[in-house]
């Protein structure tokens, strides 16, 4: 299937989120046949192409039913690049707010992060001999190396400094380095041999050599204020500015992943990887837009925060109807973007965002609440089930913690019944009951060591006992 990634089918797709997410079966349908309009799209002419826009989503619902989840999942299993921002961020004013604008910035930096990765994994095939050659000349006494003495050749400021000698100059440095060649012993070239056996049998992983590499202290970069925007000053003066690098002591277990990375990142070229970027979050980008509810004009109020809100809907707007922003890669397109808006909708309604907004979200889904039936798929059933993920933190030290059918049960009734009584906070009620649950077999651990630990019911139930009491008794005091 990860092959065929981009052609997946709208089942495939909602197979997949199956895996992750309990119920919600309209959402998952709704963003399944966006999905599939993107792979549609762009088997189309490129000026019918241009025609067409994606279909943006808004998801209703309480918190912790899998708005968020959704999204993100779809990005993931789309490798396509994802930002979620809260709506309400917009709404601050000072310093704490934020630049409408910003989300897209956001976004074209997730794309060049995601396409930067992309390239570096082409190029660790390539990468790897590099650093093979590297560590075993720091390895080998006397092998001339390049890494070790002088990574980057000749200083490129003596150009500008004197000009009149750098012929001279460069003749001298080459003249050096054949006679650094000639003057290695021929058995060095046998002991490299022996050491490259040595190296790919893995006898060596734990000796320490002496490595240089780059130092990626980050004070090039003058950051203006300005949501991301700033001035490098590397960039300014391109490959006249040297490349800073420290010698660093490690094994050669870590000098691999060091070297690895900084070689293939050398091998990558990073304006091809930046228009990429840009093209991948133009046409793949997928917006998040949390908390739209919160940005909502009630219809009873006209006046107070209402203009803050509504202000805000006539800034997010242009974007989502597509319009062209300015980043520090360059002016990028939100035409093509999908845009995902989410709330709970208590207080206000969708009707009550703006008719211009509304239009701009034609697929409109409703979330439903979570039921105890739902929490036990949950516990249980997903790939990533809160019950594994503590049987997993727990068998790093040893133990085998077993969860008994009728103590989740027991855990899908409570965090139900607790959503009903109190606060409904959805399936992160199960965070919270699970680690209250596990809490003191946690804290005993590696000192107090069992093997086996068996949950239950019974277990459940006692530990819940005082807390479910003193919930009643504040409850009646109340």
């Amino acid at each position: 299937m990860k092959n065929n990634i981009k052609t997946m089918t709208p089942k495939q797709i909602v197979a997949e989120l199956d895996k992750y997410i309990i119920g919600q079966d309209e959402a998952k349908k709704s963003v399944a046949i966006a999905l599939r309009n993107r792979y549609r799209r762009s088997l189309l002419s490129e000026d019918m192409r241009e025609e067409i826009t994606p279909k943006n989503i808004l998801m209703m619902g309480p918190t912790g039913v899998g708005k968020t989840e959704i999204a993100r999942r779809l990005a993931k299993i789309m490798e396509a690049p994802f930002v979620k921002v809260e709506a309400t961020k917009f709404t601050e004013v000072g310093y704490v707010g934020r630049d409408v604008d910003s989300m897209v910035r956001d976004l074209v930096e997730a794309s060049v992060r995601i396409t930067k990765q992309q390239r570096i994994n082409e190029k660790y095939g390539i990468a790897d001999e590099l650093v093979e050659e590297k560590i075993i000349d720091a390895l080998v006494p006397g092998a001339s190396s390049d890494n070790v003495k002088n990574v980057n050749g000749p200083n490129p400021f003596d150009f500008f400094l004197n000009n009149s000698n750098y012929p001279s100059q460069k003749k001298q440095y080459e003249k050096q380095q054949n006679l650094e060649k000639q003057s290695v012993p021929e058995d060095v070239a046998m002991a490299k041999e022996q050491v490259k056996i040595h190296l790919r049998e893995g006898k060596l992983e734990d000796q320490l050599i002496d490595i240089e590499v780059e130092d990626s202290v980050n004070t090039n970069q003058l950051d203006m204020q300005n949501e991301g925007i700033g001035i490098a000053i590397g960039n300014i003066f391109g490959d006249m500015m040297p490349k800073k690098t420290k010698h660093k002591k490690v094994t050669v277990r870590e000098a691999r992943k060091i070297l690895r990375e900084q070689e293939a990142q050398n091998l990558i070229d990073m304006d091809q990887v930046i228009d990429d970027a840009i093209e991948n979050a133009e046409q793949n980008g997928i917006i998040f837009i949390d908390e739209i509810d919160k940005i909502a004009s009630r219809s009873s109020m006209a006046s107070g925060a209402d203009v803050s809100r509504e202000g805000v809907q006539r800034d997010i707007l242009p974007i989502v109807e597509g319009s062209v922003v300015n980043t520090k890669h360059g002016p990028v397109k939100t035409d093509h973007m999908l845009f995902i808006g989410a709330g709970a909708f208590h207080v206000s309604k969708p009707s009550d965002l703006i008719p211009e907004l509304q239009g701009r979200f034609p697929i409109n889904v409703e979330l439903k609440n979570l039921d105890k039936a739902d929490f036990k798929k949950i516990l249980t059933a997903t790939e990533n089930a809160v019950t594994k993920q503590q049987k997993a933190l727990l068998e790093t030290e040893g133990v085998n913690v077993e969860f008994t059918d009728d103590s989740t049960d027991e855990i899908a009734e409570m965090a139900y019944l607790m959503n009903e009584q109190t606060e409904n906070i959805g399936a992160r009620r199960l965070y919270t009951i699970l680690e209250k649950l596990l809490e003191d077999i946690s804290f005993m651990l590696p000192d107090n060591y069992v093997e086996k630990i068996v949950i239950d019911r019974e277990f459940v139930k006692n530990k819940f006992k005082e807390t479910v009491k003193e919930v009643d008794v504040d409850k009646y005091i109340l």
